[in-house]
Order: C-alpha cells, then structure tokens, then sequence
C-alpha cells in the first residue's frame, strides 16, 4: 500500500495551504444586525413613539425608547450569534469527507482537511473533494455535469501526460462507477470548481410548511393591528382631542398587538434544534425534517451498521463436504474457502465484509506471495457477484464470491447440487450468518472474457458472517413501538437470517417477511395492499427500496428511510425523512436526504425522534405564550381609548418593559425546557393538523384573556380604593408581570406542575424571570425609575392584590392542565 503524507506534513500543509473550502458568506455585523432591526415594523413603531415625545417635550421617555432600542439590538444580536454558531458547527460536521492514505494507513477525513500531496481513495457514489491527478483506476466512471454541463460520464484511467483530462478528477464531480486512487494537487479556491466560483451548500435553507404557516399568521395579526390601531387613534382623537397623544395611543396599541416574537422564535427554535439534533449524533440537512420526525409513522432501516454493529466476522465455514466453525479454520479446506474470498475482495476494501475476509486469512496466512490484479469485474445490479483475475507464481486464476444464488448460476451447478447447497445456506441462515459464496478457476489473460459468466468457476465454499446487534437497539425498538411507530427491517440477507436478526433486535417476527424476488413479481397495487403486514424484508436490492418507500406513503404513512449507497438515493429523497449513513454512506445519500446519522446507529435515530418531538412540542408552547401574553397588553392599551374617564395604564414604555421579558422567555427559555412526560408513549402526531389551528389559537386567547382579567380586577379594585393614577398603573402593571412570570411557570411544560417545572431548573427561565421581577421592584422603588414610568408608589401592602391576582389565574390553569393530562392519560 502507497505510504501517502505522515501526519505532521499534512499538517504543516494544512497550516500552509488553508482549509479546502471555499469562502462562506460573511457573518453579519453588529451594525447590519442594526439596520436589519430598523427596518422592522416593531422598531419603526419605537422610533415614531419616541419622535413624539421629543415633540411633545418629554425628553426623558424618548432618550429611554430609544436606549431600548440598544438593547434589543444587543438581544437580536446574541440571538443571531447563538444561531450563527450552532449553524457554523452543523457546516463543519456536513461537509464532505475523504478516505485518505496518511502513514501507510486509511483514514477517513473531512473534505476540508485535504492538501496538495494527499492520496485519496475514491468509490463508487464518492464526490470528488480536490483536483487529483489518478495512480490507480478500475472502471472508473465520473459524472462531471457539475463543471462542464454534460449529462454523460467519463471514463478515467491513468495517463502518463500530467494534464491529460483522462487522468484527472476534479472537486465536486461524482463517482458514479467503480474506485481510483489519486494524488491531490490543487485544493479550495485553487481546484476547477473554485475558479468557476459556485458553492455546495450543504445545509438547506428551505421554507418549511410551519415558515410559511407562520408567514400567513403574522400577516393576517399585521392587517387586523392595522385596522385596531387605526380605530384607537380615531377613538382618542374624537373622546379627547389630542392629535398627538392619540397617536402615541395607536402606537402603543400597534406595539401591544404585533406579535413580531413568532419569526425570531421559529429561526431560533430551528437552529438551535439542528444543532441538539447534532449532539445526538444526527446532522439535520433540511429544517422541514424537525417538523416531520414527530409525525413519522414507519421506520424503515437498513440492518447491516445500523441495527448490527457492522463488526463483521468469519463465523463458519462450508468447505463443499461440511460446517466449519471458527475454532477449526486452520484445517486446510477452511484456508481454501477463506482464501478464494480474500483474493476476490479489493486490497484497499473499507466494506466490513471484505475486511472480515482479510483479517481472518491474514491471521491463519501472515506470509504470502504478492499477486498481481490483471482484471476487475465489479458488483453490478444484474449480478450480486465479483471477481478479481489475479497472476502469480503459479498462474493466473479468477476468484469470485457474492450472493450464492448468483455464484451457483456462474459454477452451471446441476439443479439437485444447487438445492443441496441451498439448504446449508438455509441452516447458516437460520443461526444468524450472512452468507455468501466463493468460487475459483484457471483464466488465460489474453483470452479473459467480456463478462463473469464467460468463465468456468468452480465451487470452492460458503462463508457465514456474524454482526451482532448493537446492544442499545432493542431498547429503541421498544420504545418506538411504544410511540406508534413500526420497525421495518430491509437487508439483503435470507428470510431465515433477516428473520433471526429481527427477533434479536425485538422487531415484530409476528408477521410477514417478503423477499426482493416477490416483491419483484408483485403489482404496486398488491404490494400496497400486503406491505401493512410485512416487519421484514430480505433478500432486497437497493433500487426497491422506493416501491416500498412508494406503497408505505400510498397508505397514508410517514415514513423514515435509512440508506447509504447511491441507488438509496431515489428512496431517501422521496421518504418523508430520508436518513442518510454518515460513516458508510455515499456522498450521493446524503445529499438526497433529510438526515444524516453521523454514528449509523439505529439508537440516534430514535433519539433524533424524541428530540424532534420535544422541539415541536417547545415550539407550540412558545408560540402559543406568546399569542397568550400579547392578550392583556392588547386589552389594557386599548381600555382607557373607549373609557375616557380610565387613566392610561400602558404606555410604549411600558410595552417595551414587557417585550424585553417576552423576546428572551419565548426564544430560549422555552427552546431549553426538557421534554414532557410520556413523549414516547403518545403516537405520532397527525402531519395534516395545522401547527397553530384555531383550537390551539382559542386556547392562548383564553389564556390571555385570563391575565387579562385579573389585571384588570386589579386596575378597578385599585381605581375603587382612590389611589392616584399614577399608583393604580403601578399596581396594575405589577399584576400584570407578576401574572406573566406566573404564566411562563404554568406554560413551560403542559404534563408538569410549575412547582416541578422550578424544581427541574430550567436555568435561562428561572433567570429571566428572576430579572423580571427585581427590574419590577426596581421601576415601582427607585423614584427616578417611578418618574420615568409614570408610577407612584402605594405602599407595600397594595401589592398584594396583584399577587393574589396572578396567583388565582395560576391556580386555575395548573387545575385545568391537570384535568387535561389525567383525561388525556385515561383517552390513551
């Protein structure tokens, strides 16, 4: 093998040469943050607040919206930071890696660690990630569509001229056939693909359904905040005759009614999301499969590396006369078998296979003569079988394995020796092996013939391969069966294999299992109408897994799809979640999926669901505290605009004292809060059910209308004991965030107690809550504060009526969440 760099001249290159990337767009800036923040309808609203009060003289509440403005910028600002990075994290981990020789040794890399000088190993679904000039080629096939526009592939070889098209790949291209090994000699801007200046993405920003559900929400708030505020100027304007102080009060009531919390919550909530799903060991290429994990119904997944460990090894042999098992390989027929499957396996092999093959061989043979490849026939999807012509010392000879089918029909076995044999392959396959056969025969290299079927093999043994289940899975079965959703396990074992393999794992053996022959003579009518029967599928090519994808989706299923090879890729991408392997899987996988398990392992994906499902279940509460909340800022702006005896309780000051909790509580605390009770335990959620429907919508407007009414309780209690205007709005305004502090505590989990929810230490919640309320005591004690919110202060004990207040209104939706949940337990 090629020694390729030692790691400390890659290093020194990689400090040299700079990262293979090309330049990403720059991060925003805290003054285009700014103006971004200028431009939106709700600080426009600040700056035309604060223009009048400059007018009308009041220098000291329009310096004070002002400096609010400051700080919701520095709020935007570490928000967008915070997403920045979790994004930033989720590009590093998605960008394209490489199988590398450093050391004499094979390791995988990220595309972005490559430098001039590297030898990179390609296969067949790989994209290209440098300029690379090839040292070896076995029917290398590129598309390179992406450079040169042309739809048909190129055949590679190697060519003597350094700048001979043929014996170059290039960044970007895509190994549709075959494997290559070549030596880097441009990388980032400096490779083909740089020059031209494009840029892969590789994770999405694609409007969701939620995003544009959201986008429609907003701007039907927008048009009715419109209409409200345009009618509270009016109101003011003709009740009392102040041009300026009316528009002051349609301001405030516009500022009330915005909700414009929902977008900076859905692209927190989102990224943040992406980069949980990350520490989970799952990268989230397209933002729609957040959404769309807590409805899936199915869970199709690949067994080998997912459900098994992919540590395969020789368990037993068949030498043509009778089992061996792993004790009694060094007989000389069981060395026969495992050399037949070694020579027939390529050298630079990453497949767990292959890998099993060589180190059982390399073990029982450490000294061998070196063979020369002449030919190589590949896998194809008409034949489940390989062969490597090999020449030696002592001739040349061809040596084949695959499936034992495939390698029967190659050996011309009459009828009743096949059947023989396909009754061990049944009793292998019934003890959990994968199996597979070898054969050998003399070849001449001038007269090698075109195809694998042109030569004479003889039958030489089968091979059986244990991987044993990872040990976590059976607990993940569980508990997706426990959250309604079906295990499906597609393999290309045998029946008997797949169906032991199963029972390890705790997937359903109760019902069918179909094989890819009878799935191939099926209608897609009659597979649609058999598939809700079927647990496992054996036997299968990956170009079916779409008919299965296909017929799942036609009874109405949403349906999670994992793969990792190029003819996976139609399947992933047309599944509701396609889940791509992160260690094995093709660069064509994962960029036809939604997902992309990092670690291959079927336990992530379960963990992937029941974070999509606390990140969906965060996001509805978030949403709907916020619509909750705007409730009695809306009625107690617009009160003294219809009553011209009231005193004005909220001003834009004040409204902004309120959005300056709500912002932060909506973004983070909410996005922080752990999952509810029983989040497994529930079945998936309906896909078609609006995020925000109108009954979710009549909920928060009860809610809120609740706060509503106790603050208002409070505001005529306090009119009625003859206190000052100014006292009776700072004991109405202390109801009123006191009843907002209380309505966080109740809202952040709907299956908790909020004594349960302190107790859990939602850390960011508690503490903004914790600010809250002491910038509350600091408003109403400190008297420069008390001027400049238009407070007087009444004395301690007038407070109480605003805790008794807010209390009631928690006490009575903690009862009313309780009913729901034992109710709700009791319908389950």
């Amino acid at each position: 093998m090629a020694k390729g760099l030692s790691a400390a001249e890659a290093s020194e290159k990689l400090k040299t040469h700079g990262y293979n990337e090309l330049p990403s767009s720059r991060p925003k800036s805290i003054l285009r943050i700014a103006w971004e923040v200028m431009k939106e309808p709700m600080f426009l609203l600040l700056i035309s607040c604060a223009v009048l009060y400059m007018v009308l003289g009041d220098y000291k509440e329009g310096s004070m919206l002002l400096s609010s403005i400051l700080i919701i910028i520095f709020i935007t600002f570490y928000q967008y930071q915070k997403t920045e990075k979790a994004l930033d994290a989720l590009k590093k981990l998605s960008a394209p890696r490489a199988l590398v020789i450093r050391d004499g040794q094979e390791v995988r890399i990220a595309g972005r660690e490559i430098v001039p000088g590297d030898l990179i190993i390609v296969n067949e679904g790989d994209r290209i990630p440098a300029d690379a000039r090839l040292e070896e080629a076995t029917n290398l096939t590129i598309d390179e569509s992406l450079l040169t526009g042309e739809s048909l592939p190129v055949s590679k070889s190697i060519s003597p001229a350094a700048q001979d098209a043929h014996g170059l790949v290039y960044s970007g291209t895509l190994v549709v056939q075959g494997r290559g090994l070549a030596a880097v000699f441009a990388t980032g801007q400096d490779t083909q693909f740089g020059q031209i200046g494009k840029s892969l993405e590789s994770i999405e920003q694609d409007t969701t359904r939620l995003q544009k559900e959201m986008s429609v929400l907003i701007r039907n708030l927008f048009i009715i905040g419109a209409v409200i505020s345009l009618g509270v100027v009016a109101a003011f304007y003709f009740t009392r005759g102040d041009l300026l102080h009316s528009l002051l009060s349609g301001l405030a009531a516009a500022m009330a009614i915005l909700p414009e919390e929902f977008p900076v919550v859905l692209t927190v909530f989102l990224a943040l999301g992406a980069w949980r799903l990350s520490r989970q060991n799952v990268l989230t290429r397209k933002p729609s499969a957040i959404e769309t994990l807590g409805s899936a119904t199915v869970l199709c997944s690949d067994k080998t590396g997912t459900i098994t460990q992919n540590r395969m090894e020789v368990a037993a042999l068949y030498d043509g006369q009778a089992m061996v098992l792993r004790e009694a390989f060094m007989q000389q027929s069981a060395i026969r078998v495992l050399a037949c499957a070694f020579y027939a396996s390529p050298q630079n092999s990453v497949d767990p296979m292959e890998l099993a093959f060589r180190r059982a061989f390399e073990q029982l043979t450490p000294e061998r003569a070196a063979l020369e490849l002449v030919r190589e026939y590949p896998f194809s999807r008409q034949l489940l079988a390989m062969t490597r012509v090999l020449r030696g010392a002592d001739g040349c000879h061809a040596y084949c394995k695959g499936a034992p089918e495939e390698v029967f029909r190659l050996c011309q076995l009459p009828d009743g020796a096949a059947a023989q044999l396909m009754a061990v392959v049944e009793q292998m396959a019934d003890r959990g092996y994968r199996v597979l056969a070898a054969a050998r025969c003399d070849a001449r290299p001038e007269a090698l013939p075109d195809e694998q079927p042109g030569f004479g093999f003889t039958f030489v043994g089968l091979l059986g391969l244990a991987d044993p289940v990872r040990p976590e899975v059976p607990q993940a079965v569980r508990e997706c069966q426990e959250a309604g959703i079906k295990v499906v396990m597609i393999t290309g074992d045998f029946p008997a294999t797949a169906r032991s393999i199963a029972s390890q794992a705790g997937i359903d053996t109760g019902g069918e299992v179909l094989s890819g022959d009878e799935l191939k003579a099926m209608t897609d009518a009659e597979l649609q109408a058999r598939i809700s029967r079927v647990n496992i599928f054996a036997r299968v090519v990956p170009d079916q897994k779409l008919r299965i994808v296909k017929a799942f989706m036609a009874n109405n299923e949403i349906v999670a799809m994992t793969g990792d090879g190029v003819n996976d890729a139609p399947a992933l991408k047309a599944a509701d979640i396609g889940i791509a392997m992160g260690s094995r899987g093709t660069d064509v996988a994962r960029e036809a999926s939604s997902l992309v398990l990092l670690d291959d392992n079927f336990a992530s994906i379960v963990a992937a669901i029941r974070l999509g499902r606390r990140i969906f279940d965060n996001l509805q509460k978030a949403m709907s505290y916020v619509m909750a909340i705007h409730i009695p800022i809306i009625g107690l702006a617009l009160l003294p605009a219809f009553f011209t005896s009231l005193p004005v309780l909220l001003m834009p000051l004040h409204i902004v004292f309120m959005e300056l909790i709500i912002d932060p509580v909506s973004s983070v605390a909410f996005e922080t809060e752990p999952e509810e009770k029983g989040i497994m335990s529930r079945p998936p959620r309906n896909p078609t059910e609006r995020f925000f429907g109108w009954r979710r919508i009549a909920t928060s407007i009860l809610r809120g209308l609740l706060l509503l009414a106790a603050a208002m309780t409070v505001y005529f209690l306090s009119i009625r004991e003859g206190h000052s205007d100014g006292e009776v709005r700072a004991i109405a305004f202390s109801s009123l965030i006191i009843g907002n502090v209380f309505l966080i505590l109740t809202s952040l989990s709907r299956t908790r107690s909020f004594v349960s929810v302190i107790l859990e230490r939602n850390i960011a919640a508690l503490s903004i809550m914790a600010v809250a309320l002491t910038m509350l005591a600091l408003v109403t004690l400190v008297p420069a504060l008390e001027r400049l919110f238009s407070f007087d202060y009444p004395g301690f004990r007038h407070f109480a009526i605003s805790i008794a207040a807010a209390s009631a209104m928690l006490l009575l939706l903690e009862v009313v969440k309780l009913i729901r949940y034992r109710l709700g337990k009791s319908n389950s």
